[in-house]
């Protein structure tokens, strides 16, 4: 196996600059990518827990209004 590698040619540096170039460009954009769609799942993920949080309260508030109800008729 040395030997074929041995046997190829190797990359003038004038030439390799432009795939290693080109492969940092490819790499930052996957990243990128990566991150604006961890960024969309966040965004997603606070708004149903806020919804959820939401719907805890009005039930916090239905339930403390329910009990202060039948008080406030005895008296």
């Amino acid at each position: 196996m040395g030997g074929v590698l041995a046997e190829l040619p190797a990359l003038p540096l004038h030439e390799a600059g432009k795939y290693v170039a080109g492969a940092y460009v490819v790499l930052f954009a996957l990243v990128l990518i990566y991150v604006a769609i961890m960024g969309m799942k966040l965004a997603r993920i606070e708004r149903g827990l806020s919804e959820v949080a939401e719907i805890a309260e009005r039930r916090k508030e239905g339930a403390a209004a329910a009990e202060t109800t039948p008080a406030e008729v005895k008296s």
